[in-house]
């Protein structure tokens, strides 16, 4: 995707802000005016965007830059939220030196299993900034990887005979953890190796992307459940840096631990409310208008997978948002 001189601009300005803001919750304004340009928004409208979010969201500024430590081993602080201003600093010259895609081949294989990190935040900014070659976007999502880096535990030796990872879902019982945002949610679904214990015996292979992308579709349009939609964008998100993987399916196999891990999180109910289906141009029209950052990023990604993968499973996730929107 060739980026516009008004997507880079605000991206660079983007940079003044901190990766998240209230109470924990993850800036999305990079991610979404990426998505917004995808779906045809034109510079006005970027700008327009921009400014409402800025506003709406009370985004701080961010924390200054902090040098990494020269001969420090760059997965010493993973997972150290404070991490992130020294996180900025090293990607940033790692990726002007290197350039992007070689510092993504170094560094994911390390930050897989970490992927549920701010509720797949990391992930995804990394995803959207690869898109657009962004170097400072990118350095700032795989900075916000790292330092909310979140480990899910080991895997435990069994028979990975199971190609159908929504039958090893219906083996799993609801979470019920307090936690007030989504990342603790997983982070306590994780912490007696249950869930491990039976996702264990998933086969990864050709076709486990799409599986698992039908099932976050399914699940979303079913459910209207926000859990369920970061996995809808998580699962996009996570389709485009595997491309940049050597060994693909190891690092699916730590997405769908952190996939696992979600749908336990989520603890999925039936929505209250009637889907109605939307056409392709009317979900467009509907997220370009949206000032919803999720709604724009639910039906950037639900296009793309459709694209990816054909049938009609993402155009109802995508009417779903809109019904949770409305």
């Amino acid at each position: 995707m060739q980026a516009s001189t008004t997507l880079v601009r605000l991206l660079d300005e983007g940079a003044a802000f901190d990766a998240e803001y209230g109470q924990g919750l993850s800036d999305h304004r990079p991610m979404a005016l990426v998505a917004l340009e995808r779906l045809g928004a034109d510079g006005k409208r970027l700008q327009a965007w921009a400014a409402g979010y800025e506003q709406a969201r009370g985004l701080r500024r961010a924390r200054p830059h902090q040098a990494w430590p020269t001969g420090d081993a760059w997965t010493g602080r993973l997972g150290e939220r404070g991490a992130w201003p020294v996180y900025r600093d090293l990607f940033r010259q790692w990726i002007d030196h290197e350039g992007g895609a070689d510092v993504l081949a170094q560094v994911l294989p390390a930050l897989m299993p970490g992927c549920a990190a701010a509720a797949f935040h990391g992930l995804i900014r990394t995803a959207y900034a690869a898109q657009v070659g962004h170097p400072g976007e990118l350095a700032d999502g795989l900075a916000h990887w790292a330092s909310f880096h979140l480990p899910l535990g080991e895997w435990p030796a069994v028979d990975a005979s199971e190609e159908d990872p929504v039958a090893l879902l219906r083996r799993l019982r609801a979470g019920r953890s307090p936690a007030p945002l989504i990342a603790g949610r997983i982070a306590d679904a994780a912490r007696d190796g249950r869930v491990n214990r039976v996702i264990a015996a998933l086969r990864v292979d050709a076709g486990t992307p799409e599986r698992l992308a039908r099932a976050a579709a399914f699940a979303y349009a079913e459910s209207g459940s926000f859990t369920a939609l970061h996995l809808v964008t998580g699962t996009h998100a996570m389709r485009i840096v595997a491309r940049f993987i050597d060994d693909a399916p190891a690092a699916w196999r730590w997405f769908w631990q952190a996939f696992a891990h979600a749908v336990v999180a989520a603890r999925l109910q039936p929505a209250t409310s009637p889907l109605v289906l939307r056409d392709a141009p009317g979900l467009v029209a509907a997220a370009l208008a949206s000032d919803d950052e999720h709604v724009i990023k639910l039906v950037d990604s639900c296009r793309e997978e459709e694209r990816a993968y054909g049938g009609d499973d993402w155009r109802r996730a995508a009417s779903r948002a809109l019904v949770r929107a409305d």
